[in-house]
This record gives structure tokens, sequence and C-alpha cells, in this order.
């Protein structure tokens, strides 16, 4: 694929396909109900939900679970902190995002959300990702930004076996994120504002990341074994300690973007990096 093809097209098409998850799920052409108790009172053929910004009494947040037919939910500023009774009993629920809504746990019931494609958290105050969330089998995209605590990750991870993009933002994991590495078919990976201090040398692992952002952590270098995950295209390490980069990295034949920004490296380092990586583009 030619490289200024990738950089101008597919990378920005990364980034908006992200911001508009919601409206890929549901039925072509279904109703968008903004108001629960319209939704309740029709309560079949309800597939896509958009509660943002809105008030949620709760008797009728209750009923929420009745809606079994929705695909796509999505919650924000509602001054929420826990899921109703019921939720499990979504279990047609494809998408499910909450924004700047307090919530301390996931659902009590996740185990029968198996169907969940795309689940995303941002604002919330958990601060661990239970072990239960290998039932969602079928999950493809998971976020979790700004819990402004620590984020403990499960070792069931790795079982999720058709999940593609992950991002983790503005957390600080509890630990070096090994299990995250241990995700067989990582297409995507952001870990972005962590606390990263090291980074894993089995990058072996990753035989299908494409995009691998690093931002904002305490990185003091990359391992060598950065050059075994052969189809990475978009690496960003910007705003860490880094002093170089490994010299392997010119074994990453697609590597198309290499963003070192924030690392103070020298102009004569620059110069080095780019003879290493003819035809990538080096953002410094």
């Amino acid at each position: 694929m030619n490289r200024l093809f990738f950089i101008f097209f597919l990378i920005p098409l990364i980034y908006q396909a992200q911001s508009n998850e919601f409206d890929k799920y549901g039925p072509f052409g279904s109703q968008v109900f903004t108001d629960l108790k319209v939704a309740l009172d029709i309560e079949k053929n309800v597939y896509k939900m958009d509660l943002s910004y809105k008030k949620l009494e709760p008797k009728l947040y209750a009923k929420l679970g009745k809606l079994k037919d929705l695909q796509a939910l999505k919650l924000s500023g509602n001054e929420i902190n826990t899921f109703p009774p019921g939720f499990g009993d979504l279990s047609n629920l494809l998408y499910f995002a909450s924004y700047n809504n307090e919530f301390t746990n996931f659902p009590t019931d996740l185990k029968k959300l198996g169907n969940l494609n795309y689940l995303e958290f941002f604002g919330s105050k958990i601060d661990s990702i239970p072990a239960e969330i290998a039932y969602l089998s079928k999950l493809k995209t998971f976020k979790m930004s700004s819990t402004n605590d620590t984020l403990k990750l499960p070792t069931t991870l790795k079982y999720l076996k058709n999940l593609k993009d992950v991002t983790i933002e503005n957390c600080i994991l509890d630990s070096f994120p090994k299990e995250i590495f241990k995700i067989p078919n990582l297409n995507f990976l952001n870990l972005t504002n962590t606390n990263v201090f090291y980074i894993t040398k089995h990058f072996e692992r990753f035989i299908n990341l494409e995009v691998l952002i690093l931002d904002a952590n305490q990185l003091q270098r990359l391992p060598f074994d950065v050059y075994k995950a052969k189809k990475l295209r978009f690496l960003s390490v910007k705003n860490n300690h880094l002093q170089k980069m490994p010299d392997t990295i010119c074994q990453l034949e697609n590597l198309t973007v290499l963003d070192v920004r924030g690392n103070g490296f020298s102009k004569e380092y620059i110069e080095e990096l780019k003879a290493l990586l003819p035809g990538c583009e080096i953002r410094f």
C-alpha cells in the first residue's frame, strides 16, 4: 500500500471511525430514542437510545432492562453511578458507552451481555476491570478513559480473541500492563498517560498490531524486540523520556509514521532516524 495514502487517508479514518461508533450499530435507519419514558412506552423495536444529558427518573431507570431489543445505548452526564437491576437483560446490546457518569463497577451480570462489540467508560470511578470481562467473547473495542484513579487489569483479557482495539487513557495502571500484551489479535493499542515506566519485550505477540500509541508516559526506552510487531504502521511515543529509539526499528518495513515529539531528541539524532527509516514520516 502506498505510504502517503496511509498517512493522509487511513490514519484520519481510524480516529473518525472511533468517534462515530454509535452510528454504526442497530438496524439501518432505525430511530434514535432520546427519551427513556417514550422508549419504555413503546418497548418493542427500540434499537438505539442516546440519553446524553438527560436527568433519569429512578423509577424509569430501574425499568431499562425491559428494552430487550436495544442494540446501542449511550449515556452521558446523567448523574448516575450504578446500573439498574436487570441491566443484563439487554442481551441484544452491541454497543454501550458511558461518559461522565461516576460508575464504580461494571454491571454485576456482565456475563449476560455476551453480544457486546463495543464497550467504553469515560470519566467513571471504576478502579478495576473484572475477570468476568472474559465472557464478552464478541468484544471488538474496549475503551477506559479518565478514571482519575488507579486501574487494575484482569488476567482474563487474553481470552478476548475478537478484541481488536484497546484504549486506556488518563488512568494510572496499577502495574506494568502485561495482560494487554497477551490479547491475541490486537490491531490498535493506545496507552496514553497511564504512568507506564516499562514495556515488555514480547512484541512477537503483536502479530496484527498496526497502531501503537504510548504517549505521555514515563518510558526511558523501548525494547529491542519492537521490530517483531511486523505489521506496525503508526508508532507514537510523544512526551516520554526516551534518549533514543532501538536500532531494530529499521526492521519495521511497514512503519509509515513515527511520532517522537516531546522527547528532546537532537537534530542530529532525528537525521539518524530518517536514515534508518527512509520513506517514514518522522514527527519531531
